[in-house]
């Protein structure tokens, strides 16, 4: 899965990275991601079957895309940027009433397995990558989640890649609102709050719109 979004995504964003740049830059770009990508991967610990492993699987392109563009000049919140408009190219793929099914059938197999995830966190059986979690039922529609540790935050540790956060935490806004689910959230690790909390609704609205900033909405 880890190579499928790697590819796919940057499959879908090759044109707009040349028009927004030039050929010569996506020849620069796709060669370090690929070098960057390539020597990561055999070193991502595995998670296994976990209700965060579609999150989890993201992260080495993350960090590929991320290394590769500050490799070539550009800040941090450039980088962040592109990469979430090449997360938003990867994602509308899918055609958009499939990827709202999506979101409302991905949701609701996380609920399933929440109890099942605490039973194990309590335990201590979770891979240390994993989510640590605490998981609430709001309703038939809702429920929330509070974070207190991301994997996806120490992969990025791991591999010298900590400015990607808090950026790509803001991606759960672009993919709630792609897929149609209600996502609300004021605290993130990656803001160095003490959890992210989560608030999620199978059918609901949830506004990406970067260009208003992530202060209260983290």
């Amino acid at each position: 899965m880890m190579k499928l979004i790697y590819n796919l995504t940057m499959h879908r964003s090759k044109r707009y990275l040349i028009k927004k740049y030039s050929k010569e830059f996506w020849k620069n770009f796709k060669a370090n991601a690929d070098k960057t990508f390539a020597e990561i991967l055999p070193q991502v610990p595995d998670i296994g079957n976990s209700i965060f492993s579609f999150n989890y699987e993201f992260g080495p392109s993350y960090i590929a895309w991320y290394k590769s563009f500050l490799k070539l000049g550009f800040t941090g919140e450039e980088a962040i940027q592109n990469i979430w408009m090449m997360n938003e190219k990867m994602v509308t793929t899918i055609p958009r009433p499939f990827l709202k099914a999506t979101g409302k059938t991905y949701l609701n197999g996380f609920r399933k397995k929440a109890a099942a995830h605490d039973a194990l966190q309590e335990k201590g059986k979770l891979h240390p990558y994993d989510w640590n979690i605490t998981y609430r039922e709001i309703n038939q529609n809702s429920f929330e989640i509070d974070i207190a540790e991301c994997g996806l935050k120490k992969l990025a540790h791991q591999f010298d890649a900590d400015g990607l956060l808090p950026g790509i935490c803001r991606m759960d806004y672009l993919f709630s609102n792609l897929m149609g689910n209600g996502f609300v959230r004021s605290k993130t690790l990656g803001d160095g709050d003490s959890c992210c909390n989560c608030h999620y609704d199978l059918v609901g609205e949830c506004e990406w719109a970067p260009e208003k900033g992530f202060a209260e909405r983290k």
